[in-house]
């Protein structure tokens, strides 16, 4: 949809794998066959929304074919492959953006503000664990052959502590358990891992997926430091089934030795207003060369973190970075 509302864009071509009933507003646009057909069209920009597998993949085609690529996160299944991406639109002079979208998002940057002021070390509690069942626990059932929670999601939440910290990441524990019969023996549906960084902070992040799972302390959001904590809260109603809640801005309170505050979120927004402000992003990088060797390296980063902390799940033991 940013595509089609947004002026930078002019869409000349879908393509899905499956068959999907596109919205409205969408349906008049060409569909195309192929991946390879897409390419034939020779784009300007190709948008990769695709399951994790195939980002590295098709991101690394469509840079080669010439055009500007925006792929979701994570970037890729490992981290040599994320640099391979990077080191092609390098290569290229291509610009490649990668779909962190709490970059964008007014709540995340004044939390990560907030917690900067307060100084570190930190201890960041992060989670997100998702109920789901029907045509929703497809969905991650899906995603969970290619990539478990605390990867699929722990990007997100590993990039902010980065962000917050500004330190270097030293040492990932991770911990997981398969928590549904009809998943495969090697999949596990609920992760947990732990970063500690050089400065002495540390981070905790959560996250599962399933019909098992309690909606009770789905959203945790929480920076604690010497000199006080600020809280990300979300309303008692939020339902982190529904992906409209995991965007809306949300309330941040500060607790310090003087006492409390509610700091105010004065810009609304949701899941929509998100994928637009990427596609501006990546507009903008276009249209006015940025050096995006920092958001690359940043997305690298973090996509370390989370795999070594599959690999320690996988290994039970402590991983060095």
């Amino acid at each position: 949809m940013a595509y089609h509302s947004l002026p930078d864009y002019q869409v000349i071509g879908l393509h899905n794998r499956g068959q999907v009933e596109l919205p409205a507003e969408l349906a008049r646009y060409p569909r195309v066959e192929s991946f390879e057909a897409a390419l034939a069209l020779r784009p300007d920009v190709i948008s990769i929304n695709t399951y994790t597998d195939t980002h590295a993949e098709l991101a690394i085609r469509a840079l080669e074919s010439g055009a500007h690529v925006f792929v979701e996160k994570p970037l890729a299944l490992t981290v040599s492959s994320a640099r391979e991406v990077v080191e092609v639109a390098r290569r290229t002079g291509r610009k490649l953006v990668i779909g962190y979208i709490l970059r964008h998002h007014p709540s995340w940057t004044e939390l990560i503000r907030a917690a900067r002021r307060l100084g570190p070390p930190y201890v960041m509690r992060m989670n997100l664990n998702q109920p789901s069942s029907g045509e929703a626990w497809e969905i991650h059932k899906r995603l969970l052959q290619a990539t478990p929670p605390i990867v699929d999601c722990g990007v997100h939440y590993v990039d902010v502590m980065c962000q917050i910290t500004d330190a270097r990441p030293v040492q990932v524990r991770g911990m997981g358990v398969r928590l549904a019969n009809d998943i495969a023996p090697e999949q596990v549906n609920y992760g947990h891992l732990q970063v500690l960084f050089d400065d002495g902070s540390v981070g905790w992040y959560e996250a599962g997926w399933g019909p098992m799972m309690s909606g009770t302390a789905a959203m945790i959001k929480d920076v604690i430091s010497p000199s006080g904590a600020v809280s990300l809260v979300m309303s008692e109603s939020a339902d982190s089934t529904d992906i409209e809640n995991h965007t809306k801005a949300g309330q941040l309170r500060l607790r310090t030795p003087q006492g409390e505050s509610v700091l105010p979120i004065t810009e609304q927004v949701d899941h929509q207003s998100l994928c637009d402000r990427e596609q501006v992003f990546l507009a903008s990088a276009i249209r006015d060369d940025w050096d995006l060797t920092a958001h690359h390296e940043d997305a690298i980063r973090s996509l370390e973190i989370v795999l070594a902390a599959q690999r320690s799940m996988r290994e039970r033991c402590a991983v060095d970075l």
